[in-house]
């Protein structure tokens, strides 16, 4: 990938978009293409076929998509089924029609069957029942690996997909419902803290157990790859470590500060019991995560701390 080629980040607005915009202007890439939603709409087909008939972008990292936590993706499944197939079908299919030369796919690791054995290797595709909760997601993740594998048989097409697991950094979403289980529980803990509450609920048993990356490490796995890796299977990327709901939780309110108890809403949906990635793939590709939870927490927390949302 040449330092002056044109690369098209989707998504350069989000957590993982930025995160690998980041990387890419750190390692010195200097011809970097980005649009915000209301520039060019990726699930609008004629939007999206003249924005790649003009701009010819050599490199793509297709990191938007529509995301949210268990309530989101419960609540708006129609949604998040249409929005994510349309956003993948036009910017996929868009990249074959005007010749670029590679595009990476970022998928999610809730594409896993529920039951999956554990760690979750990338041969377990397609095994068994995906988590209710956040089937309809899945599925367009599921669909986009398939359509990158696809384009790849019939015309010959360099595009690649990687899984990201659990994330978490710069940029995230701290919403109150729709967003994932560590800003979350910033944001909960944070606002227990400012208001003097005595306890903090936890959502769910707290026994599931996650695993969780920090975005620039994954911004840091992607460019690496994209230089790298030129296989049709897709990738997991993961930290291959992992700890319960209640451990994050302890975490949490450690980096936080707030002396309060904890208190588990068992009436609250758990989702997937476990979901820990195999990472042996990517460390025999030569590539190992960086930033240790605790750390990572720090880091995301200073950032919620510089734009507290304005509805705290």
């Amino acid at each position: 990938m040449e330092k002056n080629a044109k690369i098209f980040v989707a998504g350069h607005r989000g957590m993982v978009g930025s995160a690998i915009l980041r990387r890419l202007e750190m390692d010195g890439y200097n011809n970097l293409l980005t649009r915000t939603s209301s520039e060019l709409d990726l699930r609008d087909q004629n939007t999206v076929s003249a924005f790649f008939k003009v701009e010819k972008p050599e490199y793509v990292f297709l990191a938007a998509a529509k995301v949210g936590g268990i309530v989101a993706n419960n609540n708006y499944r129609a949604d998040f089924l249409y929005e994510n197939l349309a956003i993948q079908n036009n910017v996929i299919h868009n990249a074959f029609l005007t010749n670029v030369k590679k595009l990476m796919f970022l998928g999610s690791s809730c594409i896993y069957p529920k039951l999956a054995p554990q760690p979750l290797k990338e041969e377990f595709l397609l095994t068994g029942l995906l988590e209710d909760t956040n089937e309809p997601y899945a599925i367009a993740k599921i669909s986009g690996i398939k359509m990158c594998e696809s384009y790849r048989r019939q015309y010959g097409c360099n595009f690649i997909s990687v899984m990201p697991t659990n994330l978490y950094g710069y940029n995230d979403n701290y919403h109150p419902e729709n967003s994932h289980v560590l800003p979350a529980l910033i944001r909960k803990f944070y606002e227990a803290k400012i208001s003097g509450a005595g306890e903090v609920v936890i959502w769910g048993s707290g026994t599931p157990r996650r695993e969780f990356l920090f975005a620039d490490d994954l911004a840091d796995a992607c460019v690496y790859l994209m230089v790298n890796y030129n296989e049709e299977a897709f990738v997991n990327i993961g930290t291959g470590e992992d700890l319960s709901i209640k451990d994050l939780a302890l975490t949490i309110q450690r980096v936080i500060g707030f002396n309060g108890t904890l208190k588990f809403d068992s009436l609250r949906p758990d989702g997937t019991p476990r979901k820990l990635l195999d990472v042996s793939k990517l460390t025999s590709l030569g590539w190992t995560y960086q930033t240790k939870l605790e750390e990572g927490i720090k880091l995301a927390y200073n950032d919620f701390l510089s734009k507290i949302p304005a509805d705290i």
